[in-house]
């Protein structure tokens, strides 16, 4: 109760009991807002965020850290653009304000688009992980 996050000593646990000699990828969502997760070290490979367009196009402002420390953002449900006041040009300005290195995902669970760059981008992560 009360835990906002998860830390890489309960990620590591549960990777013990799930086992992960048959996996390429494990997808760990972290819990929590977009300033707790962020100050945890789960002892991944990797961070990705995924922010939404519902959400606003502020959070890099108002969660910095986040956007530092990770590697990629996904911004989902880019189909409803029209319908909300997100500036797509603003919230790339401020995430890479933030990180300069950090990729950049515009995707739409809905109609597939974008996810390819998305796939070949954690395809390559996942191939540079496996040779390290």
């Amino acid at each position: 109760g009360g835990m906002c996050h998860l830390d890489a000593g309960m990620a590591g646990r549960g990777l013990s009991e799930i086992g992960t000699k048959d996996l390429d990828c494990v997808v760990l969502e972290n819990i929590g807002n977009l300033v707790c997760p962020a100050e945890f070290d789960t002892g991944a490979s990797g961070n990705l965020t995924i922010l939404s367009v519902p959400e606003g196009s502020d959070k890099p402002l108002k969660y910095p850290l986040m956007f530092q420390v990770c590697e990629a953002m996904v911004i989902n449900k880019i189909d409803v653009l029209p319908y909300f006041d997100f500036d797509f040009d603003k919230v790339r300005e401020y995430a890479l304000m933030r990180n300069p290195d950090l990729q950049i995902f515009p995707v739409s669970a809905k109609t597939g688009e974008g996810f390819e760059a998305l796939e070949a981008w954690l395809s390559r992560k996942i191939l540079d992980w496996k040779k390290a």
